[in-house]
């Protein structure tokens, strides 16, 4: 996979922040750059799963580059070609929900905008604890909108939290190689 750049926007689904950054260093090990976005609570916020600074200073070593921060970094990432692919790994579901409104208020959010306006393929790894409650709507519309795939997700505990669910950040790879050629991995419900 030499030659292509995959944007990596991160959102603040913390408990899921490992799991993205594992399949971070896997992508790197495949041979794709990797461009590093993370959304404002990711960058800034220190939470039981880690200190924002440790967070930030691993993904700028895995991926050799500063992480894009702010709307201003990321407005340009479209009109200067900077990507091949988005993958918004953990796709949180008020990000989910931005996405499906055209809500353009944090650096993830405009990553995308702008990545899309060049026509290029953007993969969500949903994270969410209302996926099967009110973001499923958003979820359902964005399952419809072109250029926009999934990795594949399933419930992540169906008895404590009936409506959450979470992609199978292993299948990234797949799902990432598929996208690319404008296919979606399936099954979507794994």
């Amino acid at each position: 996979m030499n030659g292509i750049t995959v944007g990596f926007a991160m959102c603040g689904s913390f408990c899921t922040i490992s799991k993205a950054i594992a399949e971070m260093k896997r992508l790197v090990g495949l041979g794709y750059r990797v461009l590093p976005i993370m959304s404002d609570n990711t960058y800034n916020k220190n939470t039981r799963f880690g200190k924002a600074e440790d967070i930030v200073k691993e993904v700028e070593e895995i991926c050799g580059r500063n992480v894009i921060h702010s709307i201003e970094d990321a407005e340009p990432i479209g009109p200067k070609g900077m990507t091949d692919i988005m993958l918004v790994a953990p796709c949180t579901g008020n990000t989910a929900a931005k996405l499906a409104n055209a809500v353009t208020d944090t650096p993830v959010t405009m990553a995308v905008k702008s990545h899309l306006r060049q026509s290029k393929p953007v993969l969500l790894a949903i994270a969410t604890n209302d996926a099967l409650g009110s973001s499923a709507q958003n979820i359902g519309k964005l399952m419809n909108t072109r250029h926009i795939y999934f990795v594949p997700f399933s419930q992540d505990d169906p008895d404590k939290k009936p409506n959450s669910l979470v992609s199978r950040f292993e299948l990234i790879p797949n799902a990432l190689e598929l996208a690319l050629s404008e296919k979606q991995l399936q099954p979507v419900l794994a």
